[in-house]
């Protein structure tokens, strides 16, 4: 059993080292369905469910300590590209459309919550909340989300199960759809001139990392993630979801927005560094999982395919009565789901041309994400 912090530290930054090493240079066909961030929660959780973390809060304290600081600085680098004047360009139209995913899916999470409330843990409104952080925003959101409401660690594990298999589902689903556009939008009367205007727009070319912009990306945003955590604690607290923790998110979501608006937007090696961070968060979380109650897994994951159909049905009403083109639908419901790994992908299986669009969608996610998330857990305690 590891009973010192630091060395447990050490193992959990040593698992990411090898997870992410493993997934960027082997190829191996297991990453394309299991991602490394899963397989870091599926890893540590096992661990812990072995006995091999001990329990005291003493061995626990300096990884808790690490990961209050690399949460608000990874939300403050994931928003360094979220440039607000290039999302303004993207149009009404193409910003309804994602609006209208992003509630759809606010929708389906509460109405099924509502339904199923009965039969699940009385804190699971809180993991629900953090999974549609997921679904509205990325991976970041859903950490975040649970670390502000406290989300029982071991139900956490299946908000990220449930959104590991949705998410490759849905995924296939939406490359699939390509083969069906031409005939969905004759359904819908749908006009696409207006996507003319936007192929090749808003591309940007990638910089080399240095040591200026490693330094500017590490050591700055624990500086603004310290100053947030500062400010945040002496900020007032509202109910059960506006505490500490909120206000440090909402500062450095702000500051993140701010500084996207100027040069260091640009930063080389900022959404890398996030990237790291989140490796990290994820495995401190699941160090304090464990599989003891997993027979709860399939209700769910029945609970998130329920969730999707309502996601379904609402969009294609609001495709036919908007006459949306089905390229818009699905990038929109992408990069809610799948965030900015996936939606560029989608896009470009669409229109190589149109890839910046499903980028500027992910990143509008990326800041919404995790209040939206936290309004719906405010809604579904109260249910």
């Amino acid at each position: 059993m590891i009973t010192d912090g630091l060395l447990m530290l050490g193992v959990l930054l040593g698992l990411s080292c090898v997870l992410i090493v493993l997934e960027k240079t082997t190829g191996w066909k297991l990453f394309k369905y299991v991602p490394g961030m899963v397989l870091m929660y599926l890893l540590c959780a096992t661990l812990n469910t072995l006995g091999v973390f001990s329990q005291d809060e003493a061995t626990r304290a300096p990884i808790e300590e690490v990961k209050n600081v690399l949460l608000p600085a990874m939300i403050f680098l994931y928003l360094f590209g979220c440039d607000l004047r290039k999302i303004i360009k993207l149009g009404p139209k193409l910003l309804l459309t994602m609006f209208v995913a992003s509630a759809s899916l606010f929708i389906g999470m509460v109405l099924v919550y509502w339904i199923f409330s009965a039969a699940l843990h009385p804190e699971a409104w809180k993991v629900f909340g953090a999974l549609l952080a997921s679904w509205t925003g990325g991976s970041a959101n859903m950490v975040a989300v649970q670390d502000i409401l406290h989300a029982p660690e071991n139900i956490f594990g299946y908000a990220l199960i449930t959104d590991t298999i949705m998410y490759s589902v849905w995924l296939m689903l939406m490359f699939a759809s390509v083969a069906v556009s031409p005939r969905f939008n004759r359904w819908t009367k749908a006009n696409t001139a207006y996507l003319d205007v936007h192929e090749g727009a808003f591309e940007t070319e990638e910089k080399p990392a240095t040591v200026t912009s490693l330094a500017i990306s590490i050591f700055g945003s624990i500086l603004v993630a310290t100053f947030a955590m500062w400010i945040g604690n002496y900020l007032p607290e509202w109910g059960a979801v506006v505490n500490a923790d909120t206000w440090t998110i909402l500062i450095v979501s702000v500051l993140g927005l701010v500084v996207a608006l100027t040069p260091l937007g640009s930063t080389a090696g900022s959404s890398e560094v996030a990237t790291l961070m989140l490796f990290v968060v994820i495995g401190q979380i699941a160090a304090g999982s464990d599989f003891s109650a997993i027979t709860q897994a399939p209700l769910y994951l029945l609970i998130g395919v329920l969730v999707l159909l309502v996601h379904i049905v609402i969009m294609g009403v609001y495709a036919k009565l908007a006459k949306v083109e089905l390229f818009s639908l699905a990038v929109a419901s992408t990069a809610n789901i799948g965030g900015i790994a996936s939606a560029p992908v989608v896009a470009s299986a669409f229109n190589r041309q149109l890839v910046p669009v499903g980028v500027l969608f992910a990143l509008i996610g990326s800041f919404m994400g995790t209040f939206v998330g936290l309004i719906a857990a405010q809604l579904m305690s109260a249910l």
